[in-house]
């Protein structure tokens, strides 16, 4: 609900930045600029319609996967937005191979940031929503610029995380550690306003879970059982948009259980923990929830490589504590 007053996100990190004396206003900046790049990104996701920018860029990603315009405009933003700072010491981008080096002709700093320029790009041709998902974390390395060891850390080290949903209104959402804050861009001035302040999942949640019900026959024995159970003896309903920042955005709002398990053709999970996972996983636990691979918390996880995928639970705490229960069990 919007409040009686405006806030901008630019007002509101200014006003968070107050309450730490030692601050030097680089976080801040930063926060700025990525949220000026998402304005660049929506913009030219509300336009896909009218101008020539869907389809297939012809070139494919370190994936295998084939990049979309789309996919190609936001990777290229979220780089010329925040390269020349002088607060990064280096970048890495799910559409990059190895990590992205801040150019030797600009200063280097104390952050790095991981982000997933345009998440779900494969529903952009049929007009679902779509997100950015960044994370950001401080550099741990000694030399003056950042090298692959500051981007592998685990989820529980990351200074922010946040994402923005270009949907029928594009927000930003985004947590430093001290709860999660909903920002909705209004066009007719160009500002993020503060919208949703101090989201937090619902209790009760709503029994809902998410999930792609099409993969049953390759889940484990386990993950087949939890299904089973919610649907039948759990009394769950189903949501599944198939669009990741949307289905997390509809769990911070109502709660439930986002699932994207493990599979006989995908035995380590198919989404990226640097990417996706673990800056959701921030998000959700800020917000009162939890965020699992089925064994352990999320957060925990220390990836050995920039592009390593994770099977995900995540939403309302009684869940995903009953999810790790039926994957404890033996088949």
């Amino acid at each position: 609900m919007l409040q009686s007053h405006v806030v901008t996100i630019s007002r509101f990190l200014v006003d968070q930045q107050r309450t730490h004396p030692e601050a030097t206003g680089a976080f801040t900046d930063l926060l700025s600029d990525i949220a000026l790049a998402a304005k660049v990104i929506s913009r030219e996701v509300n336009q896909a319609g009218l101008v020539d920018i869907l389809g297939s860029a012809d070139e494919e990603n370190v994936h295998g996967e084939e990049q979309q315009k789309l996919d190609v405009f936001a990777n290229q933003v979220f780089i010329r937005a925040l390269d020349h700072t002088g607060h990064l010491a280096c970048m890495a981008s799910e559409e990059s191979e190895e990590i992205i080096p801040i150019p030797e002709k600009f200063e280097a700093g104390d952050y790095v940031v991981i982000f997933d320029p345009l998440d779900g790009s494969s529903n952009i041709d049929v007009n679902v929503s779509i997100g950015t998902i960044f994370s950001i974390h401080r550099k741990r390395s000694t030399g003056p610029r950042g090298v692959l060891e500051d981007c592998l850390q685990a989820g529980s080290k990351q200074v922010a995380a946040g994402y923005v949903l270009y949907g029928s209104s594009t927000m930003l959402v985004y947590t430093s550690g001290t709860g999660v804050h909903g920002f909705t861009l209004d066009p007719s001035i160009g500002e993020f306003l503060l919208s949703h302040p101090r989201m937090q999942i619902p209790d009760p949640p709503k029994k809902v879970y998410s999930v792609n019900e099409a993969y049953y026959t390759r889940w484990s024995t386990a993950q087949q059982r939890l299904v089973t159970h919610m649907k039948t003896d759990g009394g769950f309903g189903s949501r599944y948009i198939g669009s990741f920042v949307a289905d997390i955005h509809r769990t911070l709002l109502q709660g439930g259980l986002f699932m994207y398990p493990a599979d006989r053709e995908s035995p380590k999970g198919k989404l990226r923990l640097l990417y996706e996972a673990a800056p959701m996983a921030m998000i959700v636990e800020q917000a009162g929830g939890r965020a699992s691979d089925g064994v352990r918390n999320l957060l925990d996880v220390v990836p050995e490589s920039l592009h390593e995928r994770t099977p995900l639970y995540m939403g309302a705490k009684p869940f995903v504590d009953l999810a790790e229960e039926y994957l404890a069990r033996s088949d």
